[in-house]
């Protein structure tokens, strides 16, 4: 069984960012949540543990034992950017070497196939969920808060989850997760949207696309 520990940034008392009517510790929890129910549904022998599900507060050292007392398997926090840039970016802890480098390189490479978002790089930080954790960990950055064309996309909850989508889809590559037997992939406009064997989680997807994408496929896998 592989153990995927999702951390969604801030929460609870601690805000994060804020910028153009949005709080960070929303947006983060929102992707959370949708990488979760994606693995979930969509793949074999896997568990998911969030450092937190609802609006709570949540420490940082709290965040971290969770997932080493549980021995996860991947770490993987997520997180939007302020300070005025724009784009998407993620970390690992200095010098951390293989097979962390191998996974950010993989995860960062399937997010920005499903979102569009100018690639700021790959790039490695002492950020304490890095340094404290005993197993693989990520740290990504989706775009900018405070950045007028940034928050535009992260009001749109099509774009939230082509973000949760591109982590998933990172995720279970890096980790080498095999889909369930019989999932069937949503593709709006030639981009995969989901991959579900629950019948009902389709249906879904086909109906959020529904008078926005010129072309819906459900695919066999």
């Amino acid at each position: 069984m592989t153990k995927i520990f999702i951390d969604p940034g801030h929460g609870g008392t601690d805000t994060g960012a804020t910028g153009n009517g949005l709080l960070e510790k929303n947006l983060t929890l929102e992707i959370g949540l949708q990488v979760r129910d994606i693995l979930q549904s969509s793949y074999q022998d896997v568990e998911v543990m969030m450092s937190r599900s609802s609006d709570i507060t949540v420490s940082l050292e709290q965040r971290t034992t969770m997932a080493n007392n549980w021995g996860a398997n991947l770490f993987v926090a997520v997180h939007i950017n302020a300070g005025g840039g724009t784009g998407y970016e993620d970390y690992v802890y200095p010098g951390v070497g293989l097979p962390t480098i191998s996974y950010q390189e993989i995860i960062h490479s399937e997010i920005l196939k499903q979102v569009d978002f100018y690639d700021r790089g790959k790039k490695e930080a002492n950020f304490y969920v890095l340094r404290e954790t005993g197993m693989p960990a990520i740290l990504t950055e989706n775009g900018f808060i405070d950045t007028l064309e940034d928050a535009n996309k992260l009001k749109d909850p099509s774009f939230l989850h082509s973000i949760a989508q591109g982590h998933a889809n990172g995720i279970a590559r890096a980790m080498s997760l095999q889909l369930n037997p019989y999932t069937y992939r949503v593709i709006a406009d030639g981009k995969q949207e989901g991959a579900y064997s629950n019948y009902d989680n389709v249906l879904s997807e086909v109906e959020e696309h529904l008078g926005e994408a010129l072309k819906i496929e459900v695919e066999k896998v």
